[in-house]
Parts: C-alpha cells; sequence; structure tokens
C-alpha cells in the first residue's frame, strides 16, 4: 500500500461518514410503506425507495416497529403508523403547528396538481381542485379521519346526477408540506372518493401562480 494514500483513504471515509450523518438526519417530509425486503420495511421517503430496518434511522424517519402489515415510524419526535400499501404521509409535521408560508406542488398526470397533506394529523392525498368552493372528501374519508357527525350540518351539493345531500364541518387544521391553515371549511359527500380535492376554503388562503411544471402557493399575509 502506497503510505501517501492513506491520508487520502481517511478523508474519504471522513467525508462519506459526514454525508451518511447527514441524509440520516435530514427531515423527510413525505414517506409510505411500500412493501417488505426481508426482515426491512421498504418506505418511499420522498419519492425514493430505501429498504429500512428496525431501530435504523433513514433521512429522520426511524423505523420502530415492523409487523408486515403496519410499519410504525418515528419522525420530528411523533410517532406514526403506516399500513401496508397506504398513502404517504406528512413527516415530521403531520400533526400541524407547520410555520411556513410557500407550498410547491409538482404537475402530475391528467394535468392535474396533487400532493399529500395532513387534516387534523392524519395523511391524505389530495388533489387541488380550483373550481370546489370547500375541501370536499367522500364519507368514507370522513371516517377515516375521525370526523364526528354531530359537529357537522346539512347541506346539500349539485353534481352530475343531481343534487345531493351532504355534510358540512370545519377542519381543526390542514398541513401541506410545513404550512397549517386552521378552521377550514369542508364539505363530506355521501359516497366514497378516491381522494380529497383541495379546494377554496384553503387554497383562498394563498396566492397561486404556476408554470409548465409546478404550482406555487404563497400563503397570503
Amino acid at each position: 500500500m502506497n503510505p501517501k494514500s492513506t491520508p487520502l483513504r481517511r478523508r474519504r471515509l471522513a467525508l462519506a461518514a459526514a454525508l451518511s450523518c447527514a441524509l440520516a438526519n435530514a427531515q423527510a417530509q413525505t414517506v409510505a410503506f411500500s412493501g417488505m425486503l426481508g426482515d426491512k420495511a421498504l418506505l418511499i421517503i420522498d419519492g425514493q425507495a430505501r429498504g429500512v430496518a428496525i431501530g435504523s434511522t433513514v433521512q429522520g424517519v426511524k423505523l420502530v416497529r415492523l409487523d408486515g402489515a403496519q410499519a410504525q415510524i418515528e419522525t420530528g419526535g411523533k410517532t406514526q403508523t403506516l399500513r401496508l400499501g397506504g398513502t404517504a404521509v406528512v413527516a415530521g409535521d403531520s400533526g400541524g403547528g407547520g410555520g411556513g408560508s410557500r407550498i410547491v406542488l409538482p404537475v402530475g398526470s391528467g394535468g392535474h396538481y396533487t400532493g399529500l397533506a395532513a387534516i387534523n394529523g392524519h395523511p391524505i392525498h389530495f388533489v387541488v381542485d380550483t373550481g370546489a368552493t370547500l375541501i370536499a372528501m367522500g364519507a368514507d374519508t370522513a371516517t377515516l379521519l375521525g370526523l364526528n357527525p354531530a359537529d357537522s350540518t346539512q347541506s346539500a351539493a349539485m353534481t352530475a346526477n343531481g343534487a345531493v345531500a351532504t355534510r358540512r364541518i370545519t377542519l381543526h387544521q390542514v398541513t401541506v408540506g410545513d404550512v397549517t391553515v386552521y378552521n377550514v371549511d369542508a364539505m363530506v359527500m355521501p359516497q366514497p372518493m378516491p381522494v380529497v380535492l383541495l379546494g377554496n376554503s384553503f387554497l383562498s388562503h394563498f396566492q397561486m401562480h404556476s408554470d409548465s411544471s409546478t404550482l406555487v402557493l404563497e400563503k397570503r399575509n
């Protein structure tokens, strides 16, 4: 071995260790439980697949427990349980309290802007709908979010099949990324819906501008 190469090798190892530490401590924004890799959980962290062993931490996400159907993670000092194949969640600030002011959403299939959010601390997948007066969700989603029908009022909405009876409810907090809006009006539709429509009761708190690939929401003062 060339002795002159030893300091260089050590510096490279130190740099690799520092980068590894930085990646481990970086705070993830989204996490999903996609499957199993032997005794590891296949987590989708900020869009990248990572095999994470119990007790290990990747990008600020620690895998606490794994039972095959669910993965319990800890991030940002909070513990969350992800269901196998479930929607990715906003990690770290999923419980609300985000102090940010800017949301950037990439364009998805069909030209729609989609993303991950948390309603009252529960993860949901949404589609931006500037034509919707309120946030809208199906009764199935409302049940999963633990929303109480007793806290809602009767309402109605026009659909392609005519008027339908709905429930109007106030969401304590809606968080997208590190931005939280409080006391947001929403409508619960009687039929199941695959995603939540992010309507103007949330969007009106922002100034919006878009280009060919992103939608940017800047929170109003």
